[in-house]
């Protein structure tokens, strides 16, 4: 469909679908920790580009759920960009522990290095010069701008996606949409409030263009909406069929000393899980290696414990987890620490192997 085609007043239809969205909005604005409301910010209140940001890079492939705790305890940790800055890298991942993607929190410290020693601590309020910066991409570079600084930056999230894609009944299936739906959403996108804009279009996906039994009957744009006319509102947008996701195989080896503590490597800085403490353990592939104990961190009495299935975004694992007391004469590697299981800043899919270690050697013990 035509982006323009609503009807021959495109132009004064989309200012009308622009100022009732904002009214919406204004009206139905979900109460967020990082987001400056609609009534705070007509009042003057400009938002915290750094907590802008900050929100922007934790909410990528998180819910709003996961993230709200956490988003807390970043910001009390450290309330600024140059506070993150000064932190170490170890510190950062320790506190991004269980958030996945990993890269983001190495990106996320990144970046805080570069505001604060290139930018004055100030973030450039432009998408142009937002994208200069590390790990951020696209998307977070028009979330940012808009956001907080205002500028007419189209932000297109999943949310954002739906609503458009209903909008204009556009049949392309994600993720060749994309770009076809950025230019939709172009046509209506108002020059003032942008920011406003962009969360009411946020919201509006969250809470009544719901992937599932969205609620036309209570949505401002019933009256605009293609495929709400057409009837194919809980059709679109279409998805391209996903690839079954591979299965690996690995295993990891949980080594007990007589303090309590387990034995723990840091993972290589590229790659998966890369920077963060792991178990040490086998590569994860299609099989398991013939002689997995060669991959232990010592020769010592290694009993299977049981294992744990934990699904990454490509690909689903299963490892089998090996417990053993550290033998005699063992002197740990450099990129090795004893830590107390409970006090490590694991990756989930170690968090659930470390349980299944500390349940077994519970059970011994006793």
């Amino acid at each position: 469909m035509n982006p323009m085609a609503f009807d021959g007043r495109a132009e004064k239809k989309s200012d009308v679908i622009a100022a009732q969205l904002l009214a919406w909005y204004d009206a139905n604005a979900r109460a967020l920790p990082w987001r400056i409301g609609p009534k705070a910010r007509g009042a003057g209140v400009r938002p915290d580009p750094y907590a802008v940001w900050l929100s922007e890079i934790m909410l990528q492939q998180t819910t709003v759920a996961t993230v709200a705790p956490r988003y807390a305890e970043f910001l009390k940790r450290w309330p600024t960009v140059r506070a993150m800055a000064a932190a170490p890298l170890d510190d950062v991942l320790g506190q991004w522990a269980g958030l996945g993607y990993y890269a983001r929190a190495r990106n996320l410290h990144k970046c805080a290095v570069v505001i604060a020693s290139d930018h004055g601590g100030n973030f450039p309020d432009t998408e142009e010069a937002l994208l200069a910066l590390p790990g951020v991409g696209a998307y977070t570079a028009a979330a940012v701008a808009a956001i907080a600084f205002d500028r007419r930056a189209i932000v297109v999230d999943g949310n954002i996606e739906r609503v458009v894609a209903r909008l204009f009944e556009i049949e392309t299936p994600l993720p060749a949409a994309k770009s076809d739906i950025k230019t939709h959403a172009e046509t209506i996108w108002p020059k003032k409030r942008s920011g406003d804009f962009a969360q009411g279009l946020m919201d509006l996906g969250a809470t009544i263009c719901r992937p599932k039994s969205p609620s036309c009957l209570l949505c401002p744009f019933t009256d605009h909406c293609a495929s709400v006319k057409s009837g194919r509102a809980e059709e679109l947008p279409r998805k391209a069929a996903k690839k079954p996701r591979p299965h690996r195989r690995g295993a990891v080896f949980a080594m007990l000393n007589g303090k309590g503590e387990m034995l723990f490597e840091r993972r290589a800085e590229k790659g998966l899980l890369g920077g963060m403490p792991g178990l040490p353990g086998t590569v994860w592939a299609e099989e398991l290696p013939a002689n997995i104990k060669a991959a232990a961190p010592a020769t010592a009495s290694w009993k299977r414990a049981g294992e744990i299935v934990h699904t990454f975004t490509h690909f689903h694992l299963t490892l089998d987890v090996y417990t053993a007391r550290m033998p005699k004469g063992f002197r740990r590697a450099a990129d090795q620490q004893w830590i107390k299981p409970a006090e490590a800043k694991l990756p989930t899919v170690f968090k659930k192997a470390v349980e299944i270690a500390a349940a077994v050697t519970r059970r011994n013990a006793q």
